[in-house]
């Protein structure tokens, strides 16, 4: 099912070690850095995002490829700054805009951003295409922002077509109760729930002294994993009844069958956080999408070796691979 040929150096072998090393330790870029050029845009209720734009010269009718980030992601996180690499290399533009709050600002309005925001992307979406209207429009999300394009995509249907010409989703969890459940337990828990909950609870404590009685401050204070808090903030901020509600209404793999604009779904079979049973099976997805589950990857790690001794890692085989597959859908 996969058409993503990969194989992880011998040195990392599992899911966890391939994720980690990608996050924290692997080479991002092959030259220069990418440089951002940061705009802000007044949201239709009265809020901000920022979009941070790669700086690197491109054609004025060359793809523009807007990459939607995961939980807590920003354009610095290894896999945006990979694919501002991969833009560059092919000459293509590339936008990264931010969901509310994780810019480095906090945002204004009671909500923040979730899993399943397809009204946010296409709001963003749409402006992307008015200001660039000599640019085919391409979109991928990681992980959260995956599952939100996705989502966005069965719901538009044939519309999602006027708008961008292919999307992607990579190492989404399409299921989002199965995904909550796999990170809320045993090494997940530990260690990606804390990393997560580590920024998330501070910024909703912010948004407590913004909006006083927004919600519990004592009973977040006391949320362990990422059910409780969206029990207690990103359910009710966002209108769902609680943490089941909202993961069932958000979650795209029961709308992946309406797509019909050219999508991929990229996930690894090894995902700590995406169990593989919970992917979906190409009856499941409709014959818009396209499937590709390779067995090793990790959570939007896909390391590779650099020779000649295999050490240390890039992370710009997964860019490259689906940013041609999105380019070949121009």
């Amino acid at each position: 099912m996969s058409g993503f040929s990969y194989r992880a150096p011998w040195w990392l072998p599992g899911g966890n070690a391939q994720t980690l090393w990608a996050a924290l330790m692997a080479r991002r870029h092959g030259g220069v850095a990418p440089k951002w050029r940061r705009q802000r845009w007044a949201t239709p209720d009265g809020d901000f995002v920022d979009v941070d734009t790669s700086a690197h010269a491109v054609a004025e009718d060359a793809p523009l490829l807007v990459l939607f980030h995961g939980l807590e992601g920003s354009s610095s996180s290894q896999y945006a700054v990979a694919f501002a690499d991969f833009a560059a290399q092919v000459g293509i533009a590339l936008a990264v805009p931010h969901f509310r709050g994780c810019s480095g600002e906090l945002n204004l309005a009671p909500r923040a951003y979730h899993s399943g925001d397809f009204q946010e992307l296409d709001w963003m979406l749409r402006r992307f295409a008015a200001e660039h209207p000599r640019r085919p429009l391409l979109a991928a999300g990681v992980s959260l922002g995956g599952n939100a394009l996705l989502r966005w995509a069965g719901e538009m249907g044939a519309q999602a077509g006027q708008t961008v010409r292919a999307v992607a989703a990579i190492c989404s969890p399409l299921d989002l109760a199965e995904g909550g459940r796999a990170i809320g337990r045993g090494f997940n828990r530990l260690v990606y729930t804390r990393v997560f909950l580590s920024t998330m609870v501070p910024k909703a404590l912010q948004k407590l002294e913004q909006h006083p009685g927004l919600f519990d401050r004592e009973a977040l204070l006391q949320a362990r994993d990422l059910y409780a808090f969206d029990n207690l903030f990103t359910a009710p901020l966002h209108g769902f009844r609680d943490t089941d509600d909202y993961w069932a209404r958000a979650s795209a793999k029961p709308v992946l069958a309406d797509i019909r604009v050219p999508a991929l779904a990229l996930n690894a079979r090894n995902d700590p956080f995406v169990p593989a049973a919970s992917l979906p099976v190409a009856g499941q997805a409709g014959p818009y999408v396209t499937l590709w589950q390779p067995a090793q990857g990790g959570h939007v790690g896909f390391p590779v070796s650099l020779p000649p001794w295999g050490l240390p890692a890039h992370v710009r085989a997964m860019p490259d691979a689906v940013g041609r597959w999105l380019l070949d859908k121009v």
